[in-house]
């Protein structure tokens, strides 16, 4: 029985728009609730939420059953990081802060088994596998596995053409807030500079035949973002979704109901 098809990668790969949400509650009862709202995607966030391998297994498993897919935030660009979601059952990998063509190669490394990688070969043992009763994961894994980098500072977009260039790499995530910061607008997304260079950004990774991703819950950018060329967009986030939605039913009935 070979690796499950990734439909997330296949879909990137055929050209579909995909819309995705942002989970940082980090727990798997939240992740199964938010499995069911109709995403195409979702995004178990482990660089800036309280996660750990337990919590995200926890999470994996609570989305196994739904349609939408979970891709997987890593704190950082280590291959032991790495080795650690794919065995738990991640088949689609996001890295934070990738700057150079050498990184990005490195972490393509990462996904892969030998000879082609550095991927220990543990899978028996695996959520993965199975518990290794998918006797041929191991020689079908590689194919299915999706790499998303995020550009997310200048010298990132100063490289952003030749880690465009990397085989192995799937799609380049724009981090609108951490680009903003490096780029002298910290907590300012929205200015005009930040828009133009973050549209234009999304649009030459998508010339170069890469899905081009974003986070923004601003509709215009959203709209602009998928002109642009923008393949996997993160609409929401659960945060907010509860607590705007919190917000507003307490401000509607304290205001007696209107």
């Amino acid at each position: 029985m070979p690796a499950p098809l990734n439909t997330f990668k296949k879909a990137l790969a055929e050209g579909e728009t995909l819309f995705g949400c942002w989970m940082s509650i980090a727990e798997g009862y939240t992740a199964e609730i938010m499995g069911g709202a109709g995403f195409d995607w979702l995004l178990i966030d482990g660089e800036h939420s309280p996660n750990d391998i337990r919590s995200i297994r926890d999470q994996m498993m609570a989305l196994k059953g739904s349609d939408s897919h979970p891709v997987v935030r890593v704190p950082i660009g280590e291959t032991w990081i790495i080795k650690q979601v794919l065995d738990v059952g991640a088949q689609s990998v996001l890295v934070p802060m990738v700057e150079t063509a050498d990184q990005a190669r490195e972490l393509v490394r990462a996904c892969r088994y030998p000879p082609a990688g550095t991927r220990g070969v543990g899978y028996a043992v695996g959520r993965v596998s199975n518990f290794g009763q998918m006797e041929n994961y191991g020689p079908t894994a590689d194919d299915q596995i999706c790499l998303l980098v995020q550009v997310e500072n200048k010298t990132g977009l100063d490289n952003l053409d030749e880690i465009l260039a990397v085989e192995g790499v799937d799609g380049v995530f724009i981090g609108p807030a951490d680009l903003s910061a490096s780029m002298g607008y910290l907590g300012q997304t929205m200015h005009p500079d930040m828009v133009e260079t973050i549209l234009g950004a999304l649009k030459r990774i998508a010339d170069a035949g890469k899905a081009p991703g974003i986070l923004t819950t601003d509709d215009r950018m959203i709209r602009d973002s998928l002109d642009a060329g923008a393949r996997f967009v993160a609409v929401a986030m659960d945060i907010a979704l509860l607590l705007n939605t919190g917000k507003e039913t307490a401000a509607k009935w304290k205001n007696g109901g209107t």
